[in-house]
């Protein structure tokens, strides 16, 4: 026997999260819980979030770990998406949704074995139809490696990768160059 599969509305999903203590990403209706990160991949989080705070302070940018959602509405779909990345920066004064950010800047995502397809296909075709968006990073927690896609003109991306710990890493969203090796900070195993 068959059930229907339930698909929940924004506002349910958005009254949903806001009552539970397991996080949810939402895609057109479905609700996916997700799983909880390693202490690498939690100590890597930390390292560029710290930095990206500590370099930003006093500026209109704001960064924002985990538990803050990214809103992406595929208007050509009539879907809105909802994921939570592991670092947000939004310098947007627009952005003034309490539980979700619109207009982010700069993503970055800690690569974890269950979420990396999905991170490297479904999550950066969707991120990269956000217009505020211009750069998106993905940090591999068991080998030194961090790729940058950059947006260099409207719709034309672009793709930097750094393997070794002394490169510099500039994130041209936030004006802001980063040792490679400060992002591996206290990470033991790569």
């Amino acid at each position: 026997m068959q059930s229907p599969l339930y698909l929940f509305t924004v506002e349910e999903y958005l009254k949903l999260e806001q009552s539970t203590d397991i996080r949810h990403e939402y895609f057109g209706g479905e609700v996916f819980a997700m799983a909880g990160g390693s202490k690498e991949h939690n100590i890597i989080t930390l390292n560029v979030a710290s930095r990206l705070r500590s370099d930003l302070r006093g500026s209109s940018c704001n960064v924002f770990m985990s538990d803050m959602k990214v809103r992406i509405n595929l208007a050509s779909e009539n879907k809105n998406i909802f994921y939570y990345p592991d670092v947000t920066v939004t310098c947007n004064p627009e952005d003034q949704d309490r539980y979700y950010l619109n207009y982010p800047c700069l993503i970055i995502e800690v690569l974890s074995p269950s979420t990396e397809a999905i991170d490297r296909r479904e999550k950066l075709v969707n991120y990269r139809t956000l217009s505020s968006l211009r750069e998106y990073v993905l940090i591999s927690q068991d080998e030194v490696k961090v790729e940058v896609y950059r947006q260099n003109q409207p719709g034309n991306w672009t793709i930097q990768t750094f393997i070794n710990r002394d490169d510099s890493l500039y994130l041209d969203s936030v004006d802001l160059t980063m040792i490679v090796a400060d992002i591996y900070e206290d990470v033991i195993n790569v």
